[in-house]
């Protein structure tokens, strides 16, 4: 009999383990896929983690309805139906990703076509085998497998960018992934039709209903919903002010599992006096942190201390969370379903309504908010001492919340907001001539600026300066007749005031919000003498559609926040770029940034394509507005790189990181970990 048992739980815990496995390998997978097509947004990611949360809601409710069906051996039926139905949708799906219309709305659309049933069946695999386990073989619902799934699901998101993604093309992942869904299939239906055949009694003639007080059931929401806001708005500060990547998704997110894990299975570990206290202590530092205008970090501590801030919190949350646990498998359908409601809420806020609601970001603020709020309610009944400190807590939170919008207010002309991110137009006055100055700022990134005096209104400043890498090109790419300029990314139009009569510069900008900003606060394109234009929608589609344009010069300059686009960078994006070139047309790609060293990427691709490239890198001149900027200049000409100011300005580009393409591609080997620094706001 002890044989027969330890064989089912090895039978369950494999169909655990790899539904688990494959659930959370999917979610980085899909995020890449579809980043390149939606512009290369960090929002991406977030919409994804609705997707997921969702659909888990969805899987939850299931097995809870399942549960409570007249009869499991239908429902077991219904499951092994599902089965079949999704591994014939993996085949079967040939939906493609339509353009237009809301983003987030867009990528939801597109996963529930390409992923939705087998992320489905996936999501239901843990708590229906931990219910039929239970209820098969007459025992408390088994946690550990709860624990076994979660720890699964960390493996899933530490192998997939230090293994899975260096190593692996796109359609290697997808395939290999599809293989281990079949297996999985496999093995939940063998487990399914086992359940089947042993099931001889309904689940209420097994156990007794247990009752649930409307203070534990809200905490079953409240918990997990806080939880998941908190991993969602780090998530976005991270990947919107460092890079789009998987390393700054799954970080997150393996922080938020391994909370769940230690909740779950190792419950012993909690020290709850411990952990509050340094909850406490992360909190207020780091609310102090974002409270302060123009503040740097090193990449890695700002990723470490809001990392451990995240864990502090979820490894609290979650912990308080499971011992407010029910013991019957009925309510632990109830339990589960509390959680994935909880987690896609909480998730649904940073993902979707936020950017809906708020002009500029509040998330974190927010998310600090809430879980000091929660923790002044669990410990409600610890004395009056924790009432006073988690009293206190969530009123400095909330303190910090509305000093936050007091400071973003100030000085703000425009401040806007959504999928792509967030825009503000601060103006100020530059002593002692008192000056005008309106700044573009881009999540935390400066943009744009410009002087609005007659003797500097037409004088590029930022990246954009007359010695930078891209004023070289504007100079010397053609000569003195008439050019085609073409500029991915708007930002404030800076470039436009390069036009001469006779030139004609066509901007490309994915976000519909930049265009009105350019146009009516700032006078670059107004007074640029070249006709400009501005082509909506992303750079690589719109010139995908696009006749040859013979461009002179090419600018690639699409930021968000700190963050570059990897779709246009890719084998595939200078092939598209080098057919709308002119013989001996200049390519002037912008790579400044913080966190990585993009460089020897534009080298390789340069070298790909039998082109020179060259990097110019300018320091900062405060008395002309102008910051410290690296442009890689590419062209096929070689006398462009004989011009003695440009030969002066730069240095060659070695080719020496690896060729990137839409299937391949990887951040990581480029993170300066070391240098980069990030502004916390």
């Amino acid at each position: 009999m002890a044989r027969a048992g330890f064989s089912r739980q090895a039978w369950y815990g494999a169909t655990i383990g790899l539904g688990s496995f494959l659930l959370f390998s999917v979610e980085p997978l899909a995020a890449k896929v579809l980043l390149p097509v939606m512009g290369g947004s960090s929002a991406v990611w977030l919409t994804c983690l609705f997707f997921f949360q969702a659909m888990l809601l969805g899987s939850y409710a299931y097995v809870y309805w399942g549960l409570r069906a007249r009869s499991l051996r239908g429902f077991a039926t219904i499951h092994l139906v599902m089965l079949a139905a999704a591994v014939c949708s993996l085949v079967l799906s040939d939906h493609q990703l339509g353009e237009g219309g809301n983003p987030a709305l867009t990528i939801f659309v597109t996963l529930l076509a390409r992923i939705g049933l087998p992320f489905f069946v996936l999501g239901t695999t843990t708590p229906l085998l931990q219910a039929w386990y239970a209820v098969t073989e007459r025992r408390a619902v088994p946690y550990r497998l709860f624990a076994l799934s979660n720890l699964s699901s960390l493996a899933a998101l530490v192998a997939y960018p230090a293994v899975i993604e260096p190593h692996l093309t796109l359609h290697v992942q997808r395939g290999a992934w599809v293989a281990g869904f079949v297996v999985y299939a496999g093995l939940c239906a063998f487990v399914t039709m086992r359940v089947r055949a042993d099931v001889v009694e309904d689940v209420a003639e097994v156990e007794e209903t247990e009752q649930v007080d409307w203070r534990r059931g809200v905490l079953w929401f409240a918990l997990p919903a806080v939880g998941a806001m908190q991993l969602s708005a780090v998530t976005s500060h991270l990947t919107a002010n460092v890079a789009a990547m998987p390393l700054l998704w799954v970080v997150p997110l393996a922080a938020y599992l391994l909370s769940f894990v230690l909740a779950f299975e190792f419950s012993r570990l909690y020290q709850r006096a411990l952990l509050v206290r340094l909850l406490a202590v992360m909190l207020a530092s780091l609310g102090y942190l974002i409270s302060k205008t123009g503040v740097d970090v090193p990449i890695w501590m700002s990723v470490g201390f809001f990392v451990v801030e995240l864990f502090a919190a979820c490894w609290f949350l979650h912990a308080e969370l499971y011992g407010l646990r029910p013991k019957g498998s009925r309510a632990s359908t109830a339990f589960y379903l509390a959680i994935a409601a909880g987690g896609a809420a909480g998730t649904f806020f940073v993902a979707v309504l936020s950017p809906m609601v708020f002009r500029s970001n509040y998330d974190l603020p927010i998310a600090f908010c809430l879980t000091a709020a929660c923790a002044l309610a669990v410990m409600w009944r610890s004395g009056w001492g924790q009432r006073l400190l988690w009293g206190v807590g969530t009123l400095l939170a909330c303190w910090l919340l509305l000093s936050l919008r007091i400071s973003y207010g100030r000085d703000s002309l425009v401040r806007m907001r959504n999928f792509y991110g967030t825009l503000r137009v601060k103006e100020t006055h530059t002593p002692p001539q008192a000056v005008t100055v309106r700044t573009l700022v881009n999540g935390s990134i400066q943009h744009g600026v410009q002087w609005f005096a007659d003797d500097w209104r037409r004088v590029p400043m930022s990246y954009y300066a007359e010695d930078s890498g891209v004023g070289l090109a504007m100079r010397f790419c053609c000569g003195d007749g008439p050019r085609r300029i073409g500029v991915v990314g708007l930002g404030a139009g800076s470039l436009a005031v390069y036009g001469r009569s006779g030139d004609v510069i066509e901007f490309y900008e994915i976000n519909p919000l930049v265009e009105g900003v350019a146009r009516n606060v700032f006078t670059f394109i107004r007074d640029s003498k070249a006709a400009v234009s501005v082509t909506g929608g992303d750079a690589r589609l719109s010139l995908g559609r696009q006749a040859p344009q013979r461009f002179d010069l090419l600018v690639v300059d699409a930021f968000s926040g700190d963050a570059i686009p990897v779709h246009l960078l890719t084998a595939e994006a200078m092939k598209l770029y080098m057919s709308h070139m002119a013989p001996g047309g200049v390519m002037a790609f912008h790579v400044s940034n913080q966190f990585l060293d993009l460089a020897p990427v534009i080298g390789r691709l340069a070298v790909a394509n039998g082109l020179e490239a060259q990097e110019v890198s300018t320091s900062a001149n405060d008395a002309r507005g102008e910051y410290t900027a690296t442009w890689v200049l590419v062209s096929g000409r070689r006398e462009f790189f004989d011009v003695p100011e440009v030969m002066r300005a730069g240095v060659p580009v070695a080719a020496a990181a690896a060729l990137w393409t839409d299937d391949y591609s990887s951040l990581l080997p480029l993170v300066r970990w070391g240098r980069g620094k990030a502004a916390v706001r």
